[in-house]
C-alpha cells in the first residue's frame, strides 16, 4: 500500500509521509453509501486509503433495517422527486400549448403506474451505478447495518443476522436523516416523502401538512397530475427562513395552480372512514382526503450507531456533533451530510466528503465553505436562491442596502394566456456595490440560478452584472438589466419579520 500524508491526532504531518498503520483493516471504514458517503469513500480511496463502506438493502421506502447505495437523494428524495415533478408539469404544459396551434383533446389521460414503473426502473439503474463507482474505485462494499463499537471498531450485521467486526483508522458516518411524522392522533395514516414517491394509486384528494420545500413541491405534483389538494402550514407564508417576497409569490402561484392553502392552521387529528381519511384542523375545519402527507421535517439517522456509547457527542436533535473539518470529538471518528444537520443539501453533503478525504487522505487541510450555497425549491414554477434574503442582508448590513427587482409575464405565456408572473430579485450592498444576494420564482429558475451562483462565488458586483450581454430573448437575460433601484433600505433598519 502507497504511503501518504494523513491527518493524525488534529494536524496534518506534512514531514514524511505516514507509514499505514498495519494493525487497522482498513484505513476508513465509511457506515453509510448516500452522497456524502460514497463521494468520501470514492475520493479516500483515490488518495491511495483502503477503504470500506457499509449500506442497508435496497429498497424505495427506508426503515431503520432498510435503505440503499445512493441514499435519500437518489433512491427516494431530490432524482424521483424531480422526475414526479417533469412528469406533473406537463400538464400546464398542455395547457399553454393550446394557444401555439396544438390542437389537443380536450380530455387527456394520465398513467400514474406508468410513472410510478419508470421512475422505480431509474431508481434501480442508479442504484447499480452507485454500487459500480465504488467497486471501480476500488471500495470494499458490505450490505447490512453498521454500528460504532469504540473509536477505532465497526460492527456490522449482515442480513443474515450474522456479525462482523472490522477495524479502522479512522470511522465516517454518512448515515443520512429521516422524515417524522408529528405526533397528531391518526398519525399512522398519515405517509411520508418515501411512501408519497412510491403510491400504488394517484390521490384524488390530497392534504399536505408542512411549509417547507417538500410540502411544497408534493402540493404541485399532486395538483399538476389532477387531484385536489390542501396545503396545511403554522406561518402567514410557506417556505419560511427564505426571502419574504418570494415566499409571498410562491404563495400565489400555488393557488393560481389551483392548490387551496390553510395557512396558520395545524392538523389536530386523523381518522380513517368509509370514505377516506377524515382530516380535522386546529380552526375546526373538517375535510376528507385519499392521502394525508406529513412534510414535517426530518431527523438524523443516528438512533441505532451506539454513538453515544461510544463516546461520540450527539446535539439535542441527535445530530452528530462536529467541527469545521467534520471532525467528532472523538479524534478517529468524522461525520458529514444531513446526520450532521448543517446544510442539508445534496452537493453539501458531496462537498463535505471531498473536503474530509482531503483532510484526512490528501495532506490537505480543507474546510467545507457554506457561503453562497445555491439552491432550489422544485414547486411548479420552482424557486431558487443564492446568498443573502433582503431580511439576511438587512440584518448583517452596516450599511444602505439596495435591492433591485424585476416582474414580468414570461414571453410563452404572452401567447399561451397563462397569467403567471416571474419575479426576479438581486440584494446589493449600496457601499461596495457588491451583490449580496439573488433570487428567482419562474420557468427554469434552478438552471439559471447555477450560473448566478459562479458570480456570488467570485464576490461580483452590481455592475458587473450591468456590464454583461443579456441573452436575448431570455428570462434570464433580466438579471443583467435591473438598472433601477426598487428600493433603498438605510443602515440600521429593523428588518421586516421573515413571515
Amino acid at each position: 500500500m502507497s504511503s501518504r500524508k494523513m491527518l493524525i491526532d488534529g494536524g496534518v504531518d506534512s514531514a514524511a509521509a505516514v507509514a499505514p498503520a498495519e494493525h487497522y483493516d482498513y484505513d476508513l471504514f465509511v457506515i453509510g453509501a448516500g452522497s456524502g458517503g460514497v463521494r468520501a469513500s470514492r475520493t479516500a480511496a483515490g488518495f491511495g486509503a483502503k477503504v470500506a463502506i457499509c449500506e442497508l438493502p435496497f429498497h424505495p421506502i427506508s426503515s431503520e433495517v432498510i435503505g440503499g447505495v445512493g441514499g435519500t437523494c437518489v433512491i427516494r428524495g431530490c432524482v424521483p422527486k424531480k422526475i414526479l415533478v417533469y412528469g406533473a408539469s406537463f400538464s400546464g404544459e398542455f395547457e399553454d400549448a393550446r394557444n401555439y396551434g396544438w390542437e389537443l383533446n380536450e380530455k387527456i389521460d394520465f398513467n400514474w403506474k406508468k410513472l410510478l414503473h419508470n421512475k422505480t426502473q431509474e431508481i434501480i439503474r442508479l442504484n447499480g451505478i452507485y454500487k459500480r463507482l465504488l467497486t471501480n474505485a476500488g471500495v470494499k462494499m458490505f450490505e447490512g447495518e453498521g454500528k460504532v463499537i469504540g473509536p477505532n471498531e465497526v460492527e456490522l450485521t449482515q442480513l443474515d443476522g450474522t456479525r462482523m467486526s472490522f477495524s479502522a483508522k479512522h470511522i465516517l458516518i454518512a448515515t443520512g436523516s429521516r422524515a417524522q411524522r408529528p405526533n397528531i392522533p391518526g398519525k399512522e395514516l398519515s405517509i411520508t416523502s418515501d411512501e408519497a414517491l412510491s403510491l400504488e394509486e394517484l390521490p384524488k384528494r390530497a392534504v399536505v401538512l408542512g411549509g417547507g420545500y417538500i410540502a411544497v413541491e408534493f402540493a404541485s405534483i399532486w395538483r399538476g397530475m389532477g387531484a385536489s389538494v390542501d396545503l396545511f402550514y403554522r406561518k402567514e407564508l410557506p417556505l419560511r427562513g427564505f426571502d419574504d417576497e418570494m415566499r409571498e409569490v410562491v404563495a400565489r402561484n400555488l393557488e393560481g395552480r389551483g392548490i387551496k392553502l390553510h395557512p396558520q392552521t395545524n392538523l389536530k387529528e386523523l381518522t380513517k372512514t368509509a370514505d377516506g381519511i377524515k382530516v380535522v384542523t386546529d380552526q375546526g375545519e373538517e375535510l376528507i382526503a385519499d392521502v394525508v402527507l406529513f412534510a414535517t421535517g426530518r431527523a438524523p439517522n443516528t438512533k441505532r450507531l451506539n454513538l453515544e456509547a461510544a463516546g461520540v457527542q450527539l446535539d439535542k436533535t441527535g445530530a452528530v456533533k462536529v467541527d469545521e473539518y467534520s471532525r467528532t470529538n472523538i479524534t478517529s471518528i468524522w461525520a458529514v451530510g444531513d446526520v450532521t444537520n448543517r446544510v442539508n443539501l445534496t452537493p453539501v453533503a458531496l462537498m463535505e466528503g471531498t473536503c474530509f478525504a482531503k483532510t484526512v487522505f490528501g495532506g490537505q487541510p480543507t474546510k467545507p465553505d457554506y457561503t453562497n450555497v445555491p439552491c432550489a425549491v422544485f414547486s411548479i414554477p420552482p424557486l431558487s436562491v443564492v446568498g443573502l434574503s433582503e431580511h439576511e442582508a438587512v440584518e448583517q448590513a452596516k450599511g444602505d442596502i439596495l435591492i433591485f427587482t424585476s416582474t414580468f409575464n414570461p414571453m410563452k405565456y404572452t401567447i399561451s394566456g397563462r397569467q403567471e408572473k416571474t419575479i426576479m430579485k438581486l440584494v446589493v450592498d449600496a457601499e461596495t456595490d457588491k451583490v449580496l444576494g439573488a433570487s428567482m420564482c419562474g420557468p427554469d429558475a434552478a438552471e439559471i440560478m447555477q450560473g448566478i451562483a459562479i458570480a456570488l462565488k467570485c464576490g461580483a458586483t452590481k455592475a458587473q452584472f450591468d456590464s454583461t450581454v443579456g441573452i436575448h430573448p431570455s428570462a434570464a437575460e433580466e438579471f443583467v438589466t435591473m438598472r433601477s433601484v426598487t428600493r433603498r433600505v438605510p443602515a440600521g433598519s429593523k428588518p421586516k419579520t421573515n413571515l
